[in-house]
């Protein structure tokens, strides 16, 4: 537990300039989340659902970020400014993500079984960006703010607008 406690620390005063100590990194709302994530995600895979949602809820009351128990979530996640964050529950996420402020990786409708984003190793979520219903976001991909997502977005580009588009397409030189 300590390592991963060193590890988040670093991570968050590598992402966030305005972080000034360990004590403040400690104090940051990804921090805080991702401890109420990890224990509730542990109740969650056990099938003790109650359990993991109430622990679930205590974080959602403290930081204002919503992550289903039900979710994955890869290595150095960070999130920046979080209240209103949502992430539903079939939500897979990749290593290296980050997201800011009111984005939401959520459903299109009340289908069955995968029914969130899957997103990949590297990407960046804008501000008050949308996701909706099981489609991948590719690796080093960026979502810019605001942007709605309905469909996949190829790894290496960037989509912005209602409803994203590709501006900026890496794999082409």
């Amino acid at each position: 537990m300590f390592k991963y406690i060193k590890n988040e620390i670093k991570l968050i005063r590598e992402k966030d300039p305005s972080i000034k100590s360990n004590i403040e990194a400690l104090l940051h709302p990804t921090f805080t989340i991702k401890i109420y994530y990890r224990i509730s995600h542990y109740f969650y895979k056990k099938g003790h659902y109650t359990i993991a949602r109430f622990i679930q809820n205590r974080g959602k009351r403290k930081t204002g970020i919503e992550i289903h128990p039900g979710a994955t979530i890869g290595k150095n996640f960070f999130i920046d400014h979080g209240v209103g964050i949502v992430i539903g529950e079939t939500t897979i996420i990749g290593d290296n993500v980050m997201m800011f402020q009111g984005a939401t990786l959520g459903t299109a409708g009340k289908e069955k079984g995968k029914r969130h984003p899957t997103v990949g190793n590297n990407v960046l979520i804008g501000a008050n960006a949308v996701v909706l219903g099981n489609l991948k976001i590719g690796d080093n991909a960026r979502v810019g703010a605001g942007a709605v997502v309905v469909h996949d977005v190829k790894s290496n580009t960037t989509v912005t607008g209602v409803p994203a588009k590709v501006v900026r397409d890496y794999n082409k030189k």
